[in-house]
This record gives structure tokens, sequence and C-alpha cells, in this order.
């Protein structure tokens, strides 16, 4: 039994899945047609969530059309992981009592990469029925500048030279689609931010809008084109949320239990886990700014919010600031640093769960603003109930400490900046103490030495080289670090989203980090020493 069309077609093999209610080969035909949605990355998130919700408009009858994808970074992707399996996938949802459901989803209608399909891109982005294109391009995928504020090169350089089909970065060929199909009249459409971190839709219109602003200025582009990229095209916030781990080996045994194969789970050159399945979690949530030119899929008809500019904002920052990614930066650092190797494992730790929760319920949750439409007490509670200690949902502290100077800014900096302009006495920054261990235990982790004092292996992160030039000599059980040193790491805006020495919480980061760099254990003794027995 194989992840194919042909197998799909003997329904008895698949017992226990569900299955595509719609003929998949006319919804194909439909989409190249005339689509309606693309999507920009093949990750997990997108299998787990976008693809499914485009299976259930098509269920439902509420589309004739699925949806397309394009990798712009990791196309071993689209090779080993759709094409290979007739762009069929398997979602595996993990229930807390050990229940897999299984589903094929065929909702995705082709797979294309970025640099070798430019032609049907532009086919896609000129037709006039597409209303959405959105995208998962992870956070370092907006990081358009350095820590001086120079343009990194290859969008400096597409800058400089243009529109182009080869152009270097990924906003240069996207902006270069977007001018094709303004240059054809259809009408402007949504460019859709999926990614998990805050002003997402702000973010993307800032790479657009510098893209567009420079082609204007070097005299690429005209002013009405630069305009149809910075004002018509529209650029919606949007909260998501549905963890999706590395594909799990136990997900996988249960899969060819089945009978299925050419699933096992791979790693790309480039670093991506990947399978033929991807295994996620039940809850999700998504609200999107109802900002749509052209119009969208009926997402609302499967509950998708879509409301205001304002309302997206404060549940986004209630997620990314307070009732989420912050425990996850939190459960990363310290996981490593302790040797686990599961998420739902370190909920069994008192004083990891002590620290996320004095640190979102005390000090993170009185800085948010209800956004109405969640209630962030029960998002919370939520979390820490049901989606973390859930034995059969595999994610890792090593998965999510990837990329961490990338999400800081956003996890941590907004509660430190409205403690710091706060008038309530208690909402002072000295008052502060699980944030600051967060991030003292996050300089910590970049020793790459857990708290046994034995090596291990950092996850991936593209300022690592710049974090070991400024942390260079500082060892386990060596000499305290010194201001000066830090100085340029812990005043660095662009990775705490504030100056640390502006704001009061330097000298504590500090303090903290000398504890838990005192020898071994001291990772331990210190979480014990602010988090309790």
């Amino acid at each position: 039994m194989k992840l194919t069309l042909e197998s799909l077609n003997h329904n008895l093999s698949w017992k226990g899945y569900r299955l595509p209610s719609y003929d998949i080969s006319a919804v194909r035909q439909a989409t190249y047609e005339k689509p309606t949605w693309l999507h920009f990355g093949a990750g997990s998130l997108f299998r787990a969530f976008p693809s499914a919700l485009a299976q259930r408009l098509l269920t439902a009858g509420l589309s004739k059309t699925g949806i397309i994808c394009c990798e712009s970074y990791d196309e071993e992707l689209i090779d080993r992981v759709y094409r290979a399996n007739d762009n069929l996938s398997i979602i595996a949802t993990l229930y807390a009592d050990g229940h897999i459901q299984k589903e094929i989803i065929a909702s995705i209608t082709e797979s294309l990469k970025m640099s070798e399909d430019m032609q049907r891109l532009h086919q896609i982005f000129c037709s006039p029925s597409m209303q959405m294109v959105s995208m998962t391009i992870t956070e370092k995928g907006y990081v358009i500048r350095d820590n001086e504020r120079n343009l990194v090169p290859d969008f400096a350089y597409d800058a400089k030279n243009g529109p182009s089909d080869n152009s270097l970065s990924f906003f240069g060929k996207l902006a270069t689609l977007c001018l094709a199909r303004k240059r054809v009249g259809a009408p402007a459409f949504a460019l859709v931010s999926l990614d998990n971190c805050e002003n997402n839709g702000i973010r993307l219109h800032r790479a657009m809008t510098d893209m567009a602003e420079a082609w204007l200025e070097n005299g690429f582009i005209t002013e009405e084109e630069a305009k149809y990229i910075t004002s018509e095209i529209s650029y919606p916030l949007s909260m998501i949320d549905k963890i999706t781990p590395h594909p799990d080996n136990r997900v996988t045994e249960a899969l060819e239990a089945d009978g299925l194969e050419g699933i096992r789970p791979f790693v790309t050159e480039k670093g991506t886990h990947a399978a033929g399945f991807v295994n996620t979690e039940r809850p999700q949530y998504l609200l999107i700014e109802d900002s749509f030119p052209n119009g969208h899929p009926p997402l609302e008809q499967l509950g998708i919010i879509f409301t205001n500019h304002d309302i997206v904002a404060r549940s986004a920052r209630m997620k990314a600031c307070t009732c989420l990614n912050p425990m996850d930066t939190a459960l990363a650092v310290y996981g490593c640093m302790l040797g686990y190797k599961t998420v739902h494992d370190e909920m069994n730790d008192k004083q990891l769960v002590s620290l996320i929760t004095h640190m979102s319920m005390d000090e993170a949750m009185p800085m948010v603003s209800d956004p109405g439409v969640i209630n962030p007490i029960e998002f919370l509670h939520e979390v820490l109930s049901e989606r973390y200690p859930n034995p059969f949902l595999p994610d890792t502290p090593q998965r999510t400490a990837t990329d961490i100077s990338q999400k800081i800014s956003t996890r941590f900096g907004q509660t430190l900046y409205a403690y710091y302009n706060s008038t309530v006495p208690m909402h002072r920054v000295s008052n502060l103490v699980y944030i600051p261990l967060v991030l003292a235990g996050w300089l910590r982790y970049l020793l790459a030495v857990d708290d046994n004092g034995n090596k291990f292996e950092r996850s991936p992160d593209p300022m690592l080289p710049y974090l070991d030039k400024i942390l260079d000599g500082i060892t386990l059980g060596g000499e305290p670090a010194k201001e000066k040193q830090l100085y340029p790491l812990l005043s660095n805006k662009a990775i705490f989203g504030t100056n640390l020495y502006e704001v009061g919480l330097a000298d504590k980061v500090t303090e903290m980090f000398n504890e838990l760099i005192a020898g071994e254990g001291a990772v331990r003794k210190t979480l014990i020493k602010y988090c309790g027995e």
C-alpha cells in the first residue's frame, strides 16, 4: 500500500483512513485553469492546516478548486514529499489517549519549485481568479536587514538590479510576479503571511515595500506599479496556531502496521525533517484580518475568523507574547540543558512547569489586551493542561530551540516595553523574575553545554556566529561574565525588541546568567532557587 492516486482507487486497503470524497482529477483540472489559492512554504504546518482547510472546502462543496504549493527554500521537499506521493499527504492527528485520526489529503493540486517553475507561477499570478497567496516562510524569512541595518546581500542585489525571474531573494521573485499580475490588468489580491510571529502581515508588507521603493528609485518600475505593490495589494495580519512537530517514529510504526510503504521520516540536506505524513495536534486557531481586494475562499464556513486588524493584532500578541510562544522558548532552552527529548516529559518537571506558569500568568498576562474572540486564560489553560502534556504529541525542545534569536524580540520585547512604560507601581521591570530567568537561560544554552557539563548540539540559528563571538571565553565554572562583554548582546534591540540596559533588566539577566554558569548542576540549582522545590 503506497501513498499514490492509483492506490487510493483500492479503497478497501485504506480501512481506518478518512479519504477524499470529491473527484480529485476534476479538482486538479479546475485549479489548474482557474487557481484561487497559492501557498509558499511546503513544510509541516502547511500540510497540517492550510491544505486541510482546502480539503474541508472541497468536501463540503464550498469550493471547486484546491490549493497549489510552491517551495522557495528547501526544494528537496517537493521531490521527496510531494511529487513522490502524487501530491497526496497524510495527516495523523494525535490525541492524548493515544488515538490517531488518519486522513488522506488530496487538496494539493500542484507542487512547484520557485527556482524552476516561474513560468507556471506567472500563469497562476496573472489569473484573474487568484484571490489569496499565503505563505509560511518562518520568522527568519522576513529578515531583510542585518545587525547594522544593511540590506542582506540577496535582497540588496535584487533592489539594485530590478524585477527578474532570476532574482536572488524570495521577495525579489514575489514582487516580480506581482508586477506581472499588474501588467496584465488582473485585480489586486491578498498576500497573507501565516507565519507564527507577531505583525506577520506588517513584516511582509515592509519587505515588499522596501523592494518596490528601491525599484522605483532606480527607475525600474513606475509610480503606479509601485503603488500596486505597496497600497493596492493587501497584507492582512493573521494569528495562526497549531503544533506540528517533526515526524515521530511511533506514528511511522503505526502507519507501517497498516501496510503503508515509503513514508519513513528523513532529513533533507538543508536540515528539514519530513515524511510522507505529518503528525499534529487537534487544537488549532486561525484569525485573519478581513482585507481581501479580490475576495477569499469561504474559510469562515469552517470556523476561521475574519475580523478587523485590532482584534487579530491583539490575538497574535496574546499568543506570541504570553500564552504560548514565550513558554516554547523557556521549555526549549531549559529542556536542552536538562537533557529532555520531549516537551511532554518536561511537563513532569516541577521547576519547569512553575517557570512557564508564573512567567505567563503572573508576568506576561497583566500586559495582555483581551482580544474578545479568544479568552486568554482559557487558551493558556488549554496549553498547560492539554497541549504540552500530550504524551502522543512528539514535540521536542530541540525543534522549538530553532532560530530563537529571530523570535525573542517578538516573544518578550512587547511585554518588557509595556512594563517599562507602565505607571502601575506593581508593574515594574525590577519586579520581574521569570522572564529574565528565561533570557538568562538562553544565554546559558548558547554555551552548548548541558547541566552535567556535557556538550550538546545547538539547534540551527542564523546568528550563532555573532553570538559565539560575543560569548567567547565564557565557560561553565569559569569566571563570571562581565557587563562589558555582554553589553553588545543585551543592548541589541534587534534581538530583544528593546535595549535591556535602558529598560533596567540587563543587570538581573547578567546576575542570573552567572548563577547558571557557576558549575555543573547550576541550572537545576538556579531553577529551584527561583521556581521552588
